[in-house]
């Protein structure tokens, strides 16, 4: 069993930035591929980032390159999305989600953080 944590949402105003941490139970942390979601009021979950085990590779969304950035460090469990240039349209609960394996699905979610940018 996994428990991911988040933390660092909050309200912030246009061009403003965050950043959210996400800390994972368990021993093999480096071995898991992460990723982020995000869901606005009365839509559906949407995927924003992942990160592989080794850090070594990214990929984003369109709606959030060059803004926000995946990182993790992996002595500490905790994966990152540095948020920067927020927009009214990034308000939303943010959710990591954890790949325990190679191939496949999300095994494990967090309970997620709110993030609300006010114009």
């Amino acid at each position: 069993q996994v428990t991911l944590v988040e933390s660092g949402g909050g309200l912030v105003q246009a061009g403003g930035s965050l950043r959210l941490s996400c800390i994972a139970s368990g021993p093999t942390f480096s071995s898991y591929r992460m990723d982020w979601f995000r869901q606005a009021p009365g839509k559906e979950r949407e995927f924003v980032a992942r990160i592989s085990a080794s850090g070594s590779t990214t990929t984003y969304t369109n709606f959030v390159k060059g803004r926000f950035t995946i990182s993790r460090d992996n002595a500490k469990n905790t994966v990152y999305l540095q948020m920067n240039s927020l927009k009214p349209e990034d308000t939303a609960v943010y959710y990591c989600a954890a790949r325990t394996r190679p191939v496949g699905p999300i095994d494990y979610w967090g309970q997620g953080t709110q993030v609300t940018v006010s114009s």
